[in-house]
């Protein structure tokens, strides 16, 4: 059986041990030779890395693995990279926040002014790993989840339309997962959806289960009560206050439309002045973030160095994360299994831009994906992501061009932003934040 060499990109986050438990969970189909590590932070790095080394010793001695700063090393004999970089880290992630909630505007990850401060930083990063990736291993795939998604996708579509490079979205599982639940299911994988959008920025037109069943009307009366709060899904990832809220706020987001199930991150879109309501400018999603899974999972990490053993150390592997390995198998063995996936729009939402990166259902297979067309989407829908994927190409032209006037203009067409006065005054506090991370804007 062929088995085959991983590179995880942002070898120093803390997503990547339950990654690392996540492969070794599905060797029996998707079989590894070895796992390299790659990031540029090398103190960070070496915390996780010392801490899998152990586990891997213990649970998989027959994988090879190594971690390292130097991109040939990294990048050399390997068929499949996992992206999952922060440029700038949490430090820089609480300014996205704080900044703008400082104008009484949506402080985000990756919505809003936020989202496109981050995208700012990631395009680079992304391009120069993909780079990287086809320098020394031309033959290998990439399989990218770093976010903001919707504007990395548009960069490598711009600046490297060729590239074996699949971008994708963890979001939509988890909501998947919870609707399984509401229907009795088991798994999100006996369900067949249709959904059309951007990446956070989307919607279920179709649910059916593998008998053809509609599942939706069911869906439709679970999330009109409740939203998407408690459907239990396998994943702790998102449990925090925050989340809690976020699930709940889904009810209000649903009776827009009540033909569609919304992804939860509309919210901050269509209700930008209750987000803002009920934030703490003080303390923000990267606070919580920062004294909780960072500090428990490098907390774990050390322990495990400091003992020498990973037996009961603490790690978990990313139950949901399950999907990069399905679709690592359907580029390795041709599976022909359906994912959400960005891509190209041209034509699979006839009655939108041909050029928008759009996150639909497309088939996997070894030579790549097909889209699924979604046919004509409602004039709401329409609208709202005209605005918004002006906004993702405006802020890509920006980096491209090193443009003020572009930057500005995305920040002024942001749902969430209410006039370009204040577009302008984040931005001016946003570039002197971001020196040395975004290109020089003119």
């Amino acid at each position: 059986m062929e088995k085959y060499a991983i590179t995880v990109a942002g070898g120093g986050s803390t997503f990547t041990p339950g990654i690392v438990l996540m492969l070794l969970d599905h060797q029996d189909r998707f079989p590894i030779r070895s796992i390299k590590f790659y990031d540029n932070d090398p103190e960070r790095q070496e915390i996780v890395a010392k801490a899998c080394e152990i586990y891997l010793k213990e649970n998989a001695p027959e994988i090879e693995f190594s971690y390292t700063t130097d991109p040939e090393a990294a990048f050399t004999g390997i068929d499949f990279v996992l992206a999952h970089i922060r440029v700038g880290k949490y430090a820089m992630r609480e300014k996205d926040e704080k900044i703008p909630l400082k104008y009484g505007v949506v402080g985000q990850e990756t919505c809003g002014p936020g989202g496109l401060a981050y995208g700012m930083r990631s395009i680079g990063g992304v391009i120069e790993i993909l780079d990287y990736m086809e320098k020394y291993s031309p033959n290998a795939w990439m399989l990218n989840y770093s976010n903001p998604a919707a504007i990395v996708a548009e960069a490598t579509r711009r600046l490297r339309p060729d590239s074996k490079i699949l971008n994708i979205c963890d979001m939509p599982i988890d909501l998947e997962e919870k609707m399984a639940s509401m229907c009795g299911i088991k798994s999100r994988k006996e369900m067949v959806v249709s959904y059309y959008g951007l990446n956070h920025f989307g919607w279920w037109s179709k649910i059916y289960d593998k008998d053809g069943r509609d599942l939706l009307p069911q869906i439709r009366a679970y999330v009109k009560e409740n939203g998407f709060a408690q459907a239990a899904s396998e994943t702790n990832q998102h449990i925090d206050q925050s989340w809690r809220e976020t699930f709940t706020k889904a009810r209000d987001v649903y009776a827009l439309d009540p033909e569609t199930i919304p992804n939860t991150y509309l919210k901050y879109y269509l209700y930008p002045d209750y987000v803002v309501e009920h934030s703490n400018p003080e303390y923000t999603r990267a606070n919580e973030v920062m004294d909780g899974r960072e500090k428990q999972v490098f907390g774990a990490c050390r322990q495990i160095i400091e003992k020498g053993t990973a037996k009961d150390g603490g790690f978990e592997a990313d139950v949901h994360a399950s999907y990069i390995v399905d679709l690592a198998c359907a580029i390795a063995k041709n599976t022909q299994e359906r994912f959400l996936l960005i891509v190209p729009n041209e034509g699979a939402v006839e009655n939108f831009d041909r050029t928008a990166m759009v996150e639909i259902p497309c088939i996997v297979g070894s030579n790549g994906y097909e889209r699924i067309c979604q046919g004509a989407i409602p004039q709401f829908q329409k609208g709202l992501m005209e605005q918004q994927v002006s906004v993702e190409k405006l802020c890509v032209e920006a980096w491209i061009e090193g443009s003020y006037q572009k930057m500005w203009q995305a920040l002024t067409l942001s749902k969430t932003v209410p006039s370009a006065g204040v577009a302008k005054k984040i931005l001016d506090e946003m570039i002197e934040a971001n020196k040395g991370y975004w290109p020089e804007l003119n």
